[in-house]
């Protein structure tokens, strides 16, 4: 994926164009006529002069960005792509003209994909001769801003094709999901009845719009509700949306006849209003009834699994849980009810096969945050918690631990491949869950948090398969843990690690200051602990923590090519002479009897800049998780790597009892915590 084509530069198009662009891809946007694609470059600079302003991006970047981007207005411009994206308006007889000259214009290697939010992927392909590289890849606006992508495959469409969208979703900064080609998708079809619920609340006098729009932002824990949301977005586009699932799936879908009449009104919808608190209840029922009816029919309609429906709430919709996380929170039973009081009015319907057997059970949803993914002789096991940067909780882990058992027993793989969703490999730990055991006085359950997380990365690190940890993104902490686990990391050029740990008043607990250690040795792995430094990927491999970088556009071939021709071998280890000049210099300064005088600070006033520069930032760590580290590294280096591993577990209760640990904790997202030495 190196080209990609956007027909299209209205605000969809022009996005599409923009975030591609900004991720160092070529683009071609084509038009019909040349004041639409001035119009479309012209959105494009605005965007990016934001961007500018806010001190995201520098002006030279920019010019860079406008310089991937080639305007035009014939669509032979786009023979040499890679992937042709259509975001026109939505019209079915012209999407498919226009499909069908892209079939002659275009390679025969090319992907043709819709953007389209409400027609067939399926009869859309077949206005081409490809339907086997035709595909639905669903936007959510701002595309350069959210992160959502649905990928729809039809029929017809190849796993090839698929896998070369979730290349392309990844290289563009996307979080995707696979969503079977249905009505509305996977989000529209629960967040329009969602909208469309607000309306008839409001029409059946149960509430004013201040009223529902308050419930809503508090139950979904967003920042505008329906009503505000339908102003900005457009009203026209939500009647749409209704009436377009109406005529697939039933009147349930149908636009209430209020928001028809401020459709016909021109109106915004008005906002103003005191805020009935009688009525809170009955509201957030009559949201919540509609929204879980709907996606767990999604599950009795195979559209997609309900990680990725929630996946979807969060990342597109901006929702802080998605349906299923929420249904969780109020309880099974109660969900149930609200769905099925909702329905009354709605005798024609019934609720949802899932939800009535869940409901039987009476157990919470079991939603899965790391899936096993067979593909061809690999296996995939997958963190799909992008949300949170995948980061790891006690469920995580323990799936994690589930997905890789099934994945290192399935005798059709001959590697597993550990990867992460979204934009990084895993951040570390769930700090949230920390401070809780702290806060709570549970100690102990970190302790076995923390001593079951071990055991996982053991059974990894012991298995009998190879194991590629696939780096791409940020592994932080617990996350770079993860990937020294397996038996060989393949890293992105865009991938970032380090150690942040002591720089929260704690240190690494999942092995690694016994894994870090074995592979560069004792002074590089205390260098890297004690500073907290965060280095690229390019600088892991000169050092010896990673064994192979590729560009983010090259590493899944690279992958699949080292294994199948037998080359995937562990790179890692001490690169002693050949260090790079400023790791050479730092090696000798972190030898065992220079570490004192670090951790004392003795090196504050040196002479030399970079030692200085060093000691300045080793003082700003917690000194007590500083010395329990060197203490650890020292202990487990002699000793067999399980029973090292088990040394960061001697002083775990220690060191979270400490005040630097909840002062480092809590300081997170906050600004540089200030440590105590208690």
């Amino acid at each position: 994926m190196k080209k990609i084509g956007i027909i299209g530069a209205g605000n969809m198009g022009s996005g599409i164009a923009q975030k591609t662009a900004q991720e160092g891809l070529s683009v071609v946007m084509v038009d019909v006529k040349p004041e639409f694609v001035e119009k479309g470059l012209d959105s494009i600079r605005a965007t990016l002069g934001e961007a500018v302003e806010r001190k995201i991006l520098r002006p030279e970047e920019v010019e860079k960005i406008m310089a991937r981007i080639q305007a035009t207005t014939d669509l032979a411009e786009t023979k040499g792509c890679d992937l042709v994206i259509e975001a026109i308006f939505e019209d079915m007889d012209v999407k498919k003209d226009l499909f069908s000259t892209l079939d002659q214009v275009c390679g025969p290697e090319t992907i043709l994909a819709t953007n389209t939010s409400s027609f067939s992927v399926d009869e859309l392909a077949r206005s081409t001769d490809r339907p086997d590289r035709f595909v639905g890849l669903h936007f959510f606006y701002h595309p350069a801003k959210n992160r959502l992508l649905e990928i729809i495959p039809g029929p017809m469409t190849s796993p090839e094709t698929v896998s070369a969208c979730r290349r392309f979703a990844q290289l563009t900064g996307k979080t995707d999901i696979l969503v079977k080609d249905a009505p509305g998708f996977a989000v529209n079809r629960f967040f329009v009845p969602w909208l469309n619920e607000a309306t008839r609340i409001l029409e059946a006098g149960i509430a004013n719009i201040p009223t529902i729009d308050k419930v809503a932002m508090e139950t979904f824990g967003i920042g505008m509700g329906p009503f505000k949301l339908m102003n900005v977005t457009g009203i026209p586009i939500a009647k749409h949306s209704c009436e377009s699932l109406a005529g697939k799936l039933g009147a349930f879908y149908a636009p209430s006849a209020r928001l028809k009449a401020q459709f016909e009104s021109g109106e915004l919808w008005p906002l103003v209003g005191e805020v009935d608190d009688a009525a809170l209840e009955e509201v957030a029922d009559r949201l919540l009834g509609a929204v879980f009816c709907v996606a767990t029919s999604l599950l009795e309609k195979g559209v997609t699994d309900m990680t990725d429906i929630d996946l979807g709430a969060k990342v597109g919709l901006r929702w802080r849980k998605g349906p299923f996380e929420v249904m969780n929170r109020v309880g099974i039973d109660t969900a149930y009810a609200q769905v099925a009081t909702l329905l009354k009015d709605w005798p024609d319907l019934t609720v949802p096969v899932h939800l009535e057997n869940q409901h039987k059970k009476g157990v919470p949803w079991d939603i899965r945050y790391v899936k096993y993914v067979q593909d061809g002789d690999l296996g995939r096991v997958v963190l799909s918690r992008p949300d949170a940067m995948n980061a790891l909780n006690e469920t995580v882990v323990k799936h994690l631990d589930e997905a890789f058992q099934e994945a290192a027993s399935d005798h059709q793989t001959q590697a597993v491949i550990l990867e992460g969703a979204g934009k990084a490999f895993v951040a570390g730990a769930d700090i949230g869950f920390f401070v809780k055991c702290i806060r709570e006085g549970r100690l102990d359950d970190n302790f076995k948090f923390t001593e079951y997380g071990q055991s996982v990365l053991n059974r990894i690190d012991e298995s009998e398969k190879l194991v590629v940890a696939k780096m791409d993104g940020l592994a932080f902490g617990g996350g770079l843990e993860l990937a020294l686990s397996a038996d060989v990391i393949v890293a992105t050029s865009k991938a970032v690690m380090g150690f942040p740990e002591t720089g929260i008043g704690i240190y690494p607990g999942l092995g690694g200051t016994q894994r870090t250690s074995r592979y560069i040795g004792k002074a590089l792995a205390k260098y890297l602990i004690f500073t907290g430094r965060l280095i690229p990927a390019e600088v892991a491999l000169s050092i010896g923590l990673v064994d192979y970088v590729f560009a983010p556009d090259e590493i899944e071939n690279k992958i699949r090519s080292l294994i199948a021709d037998g080359k995937m071998v562990p790179k890692k280890g001490r690169k002693d002479e050949e260090l790079p000049p400023e790791f050479q210099k730092i090696k000798p300064l972190f030898a065992d009897e220079n570490i004192e005088a670090w951790l004392n600070g003795k090196y504050l006033d040196s002479e030399d800049a970079l030692t200085a520069r060093t000691a300045k930032i080793i003082a700003g760590k917690a000194p007590l998780a500083l010395r329990f580290a060197n203490q650890i590294i020292d202990a487990g280096y002699e000793m067999a790597l399980s029973d090292g591993v088990r040394q960061e577990l001697a002083h775990l209760n220690e060191i979270f009892s400490t005040a630097d640990a909840l002062t480092g904790l809590t300081s997170v997202g906050k600004g540089r915590p200030v440590f105590q030495g208690k």
